[in-house]
């Protein structure tokens, strides 16, 4: 397994501007593919925060808001700070119906706290790409000292490891980097590291931790476009993701039209020290 650490560094490690455009060639793909969060994490993630209508919440990094509605539909009061140009419009659209949520767009860092403290700092799947010397300590300044911080993970959907092997050989010939194979252990492993980050930041205590395994099925073109929303695949070279995309969808089609996939969905709550 690659280093995690290494791997948080490739983002948080580019420079803002960069940061902020990253996911402008996906973004649309991003809201229609990438997977929710269940319900029943949610639901957990809700009763442990004690979240409510009367709850006050900043988001960091909404995206096109795939967790947001989730908590705006308590009726609780949400700033959503959202860097991405395409992100930021896919959210206003989707948060609507919700006039207690405001999207901003700028980014965590660029941020200026006001002296309003927050019930909650929920960040989904976005927390890794704010530098951990910047982000745990403003979240922590951002909560009530009673409020909790709530980041939310998915996981990279998975094939089984069966169809992987079938696709193993595409990888090497093609994009070697990007031939890794995460099982349910190494997905966990990795989100035990993810959760201890907010502790070893001397910023947080009393971490709390939940999981749940998914199982989807995806035509062949929604896991391809799912892919295309994933870092590696954004690095490729047009030409590159072409020839992979089009071996890839050779491969699998031999097998049907749709794929069945698995992932990992997972919250860490914490409280600041």
């Amino acid at each position: 397994m690659k280093d995690l650490k290494a791997s948080l560094v490739e983002c948080y490690g580019k420079d803002l501007e960069q940061r902020k455009r990253w996911y402008s060639p996906a973004a649309e793909a991003y809201h229609q593919v990438r997977p929710r969060y269940p319900e029943e994490l949610i639901q957990q993630v809700v009763e442990i925060a004690q979240l409510s209508a009367n709850s006050t919440l900043l988001e960091i990094g909404c995206g096109p808001a795939i967790a947001t509605h989730s908590f705006a539909s308590l009726g609780c009061s949400m700033t959503c700070l959202e860097p991405n140009p395409d992100f930021y419009q896919l959210a206003q659209q989707n948060c609507a119906p919700y006039p207690h949520v405001e999207i901003q767009n700028l980014s965590f860092e660029e941020w200026e706290p006001k002296t309003r403290k927050y019930d909650a700092v929920l960040a989904a799947s976005s927390f890794h790409w704010i530098p951990p010397d910047i982000g745990y300590p403003k979240a922590a300044n951002a909560l009530h000292p009673d409020g909790y911080l709530i980041l939310l993970w998915n996981k990279e959907l998975q094939p089984r490891y069966e169809v992987y092997q079938q696709l193993s050989e595409i990888y090497q010939a093609i994009a070697p980097a990007l031939g890794c194979y995460e099982d349910r252990a190494m997905q966990e492993e990795i989100l035990q590291e993810l959760g201890q980050m907010s502790i070893d930041s001397g910023k947080f205590k009393n971490l709390i931790s939940g999981q749940i395994a998914s199982e989807v099925t995806y035509s062949v073109d929604e896991y391809l476009m799912l892919l295309t929303t994933y870092s590696p695949y954004l690095k490729l070279e047009l030409q590159q993701r072409q020839q992979l995309f089009e071996q890839l969808r050779h491969a699998i089609e031999k097998n049907g039209s749709t794929i069945q996939l698995s992932y990992l969905s997972a919250f860490h709550i914490a409280q600041p020290v």
